[in-house]
């Protein structure tokens, strides 16, 4: 807080401040990256870091995961209450479980309080994917599940301890992964802990209010209004149960200075890993408005003080226990990042840009002692001013796709290749990125599980700009282009070795009418 007497920073000071605050966790991201030990966290960087006052407000985030980070307060809040009145210097809270503030099962999140001289001055966390904590299939998000017990191990809120650590290691088939990852994240709060510890005199408050302020400035410029918009997922899984499709909508309001968005017109929770928690809601809510707003605004928990998010408990935006959740991290959040851009371009035409890939296009291959996840990359969509990017993670996800060269070194698989999708880009006056060819042949017996999005509908254009590809799925038992057969956007599969697995991504939209259009 402001001590007595003390002027208020100025803008200069305030920036400096939020950039002090944003290097603690960037060099806690560091940190994890190097210690982990899996391909996911190391090569991919499928983790984030944070940094929390005393009551949990979000001060400041590194340029993570959109969805981690967007989520992660939750998450926090929630580690906060099971740490009760009595939180210790090196206590360390871990969690995963997603209707407590997480996100999916993968996604472990450690949280500590960082003391100065007897004080609590605030909290530091970070969260990653680990590859698998054990369910029905190797990388933990079985397409076909459709109770969260079938995902895996779920932790509520536990100070961390080394029989904590020795339940965690037991529930995966990479146990040694797990603990290496896990020691990588502790460490990474130990860093921040004392990272954040210089910056005790601080006055953190200032920095909450200065991100309200350009919010509500930011929310000014844009203008008072209300719209609305749908979109849909294609499947919940690949049951044939689970091969409708799900409606999702939102009415958005601005309006005095505050933004409204109402997603209690979606579909009812869904039979199968395709339900999204509030936290990642919010997430996508979070990730949308900065990127449309202003691109600089600050990440803090002032920021989002003039939004509300209105979600329906039991509903697909708002899964419930004991709804699988696997996919919604991964694959509703883009969707709800689409949806909320499409409603902000009727607000700022000039600012959105067509529908990018929409999904992560998950793949999980494991057999006899090893796990393999990733996401792979599609197109942007195409921007006011500027066509789309080839081959980028869009949106909710920042991470890396695996270097050919680590994953062939830790895993028994072969990059048969690694290309542009070319013509997968909607066609528009600034047409769409193009998606991914990857192509992974297995040395071994396994068993994938693909969860993936925008195979039936297409990233739509805007201003009158042409679709991006659906994206596709293929299998070619042994390699053999001519016993191709194509894979739906969910399933798991078993792989005997030599088998291929070929993914194409989808492209971006097109934005604006192509030369010549009408």
């Amino acid at each position: 807080m402001t001590g007595a007497g003390r002027q208020a920073l100025d803008a200069a000071a305030l920036g400096i401040l939020a950039g002090r605050l944003a290097a603690v966790a960037d060099e806690m991201g560091a940190v994890l990256r190097r210690a982990a030990y899996s391909p996911n966290i190391k090569e991919r960087a499928d983790c984030s870091a944070a940094v929390f006052d005393p009551s949990g407000a979000l001060l400041a985030q590194a340029e993570h995961i959109p969805v981690h980070l967007g989520s992660m307060p939750a998450a926090v809040a929630v580690a906060i209450a099971a740490a009760g009145r009595d939180p210790r210097p090196g206590d360390q809270i871990v969690s995963n479980d997603p209707y407590a503030g997480g996100t999916h099962l993968n996604d472990l999140t450690v949280v500590a309080p960082c003391f100065v001289d007897g004080r609590l001055v605030g909290w530091v966390a970070n969260r990653a994917h680990h590859a698998d904590l054990g369910g029905m299939t190797p990388g933990s998000m079985p397409a076909a599940a459709e109770h969260i017990a079938q995902e895996g191990l779920r932790i509520p809120p536990v100070r961390f301890s080394e029989a904590v650590r020795d339940i965690i290691v037991a529930a995966s088939r990479t146990p040694e992964e797990r603990r290496g990852d896990l020691d990588a994240q502790l460490g990474a709060n130990t860093v921040g802990v004392a990272r954040l510890a210089e910056l005790a005199a601080e006055p953190f408050d200032e920095v909450l209010a200065w991100g309200e302020r350009r919010m509500r400035a930011a929310l000014g410029a844009l203008g008072e209004g209300e719209v609305e918009a749908t979109d849909v997922l294609d499947s919940t899984g690949p049951e044939p149960h689970q091969r409708g499709s799900v409606r999702l909508a939102v009415h958005l309001a601005v309006r005095d200075g505050q933004v409204i968005l109402d997603f209690t017109g979606c579909d009812d929770q869904v039979p199968g890993p395709m339900n999204a928690v509030r936290a990642v809601t919010v997430s996508a809510v979070a990730f949308a408005l900065r990127s449309v707003l202003d691109p600089d605004l600050p990440t803090n928990a002032g920021v989002m003080r003039p939004v509300t998010v209105r979600t329906r408990p039991g509903s697909v935006l708002d899964a419930r226990f004991p709804a699988a959740v696997g996919a919604g991290n991964v694959e509703v959040s883009q969707r709800v990042a689409d949806l909320c851009l499409r409603a902000l371009a009727d607000l700022a035409p000039d600012r959105v840009p067509a529908a990018s890939a929409g999904t992560m296009n998950n793949v999980m291959l494991g057999g006899d002692g090893w796990v393999y996840y990733e996401t792979i990359g599609g197109g942007q969509g195409g921007r006011p001013g500027r066509a789309g990017m080839s081959g980028v993670h869009t949106n909710m996800t920042n991470t890396a796709d695996t270097p050919a060269e680590a994953l062939e070194r830790s895993l028994p698989l072969r990059v048969r290749r690694f290309s542009l999708r070319a013509g997968s880009g909607g066609a528009g006056r600034f047409a769409g990125g193009d998606g991914i060819v990857r192509e992974l042949e297995v040395l071994a017996p396994a068993v994938l599980t693909l969860l993936t999005e925008r195979r039936v509908s297409a990233p739509w254009g805007l201003a009158g700009g042409a679709p991006g590809a659906a994206g596709e799925n293929w299998l070619l038992p042994a390699g053999d282009e001519s016993r191709a057969r194509r894979l739906p956007d969910k399933c798991t599969v078993r792989l005997e070795p030599g088998d291929v697995v070929r993914i194409l991504t989808p492209g971006g939209g097109g934005w604006g009418l192509p030369a010549g259009g009408a």
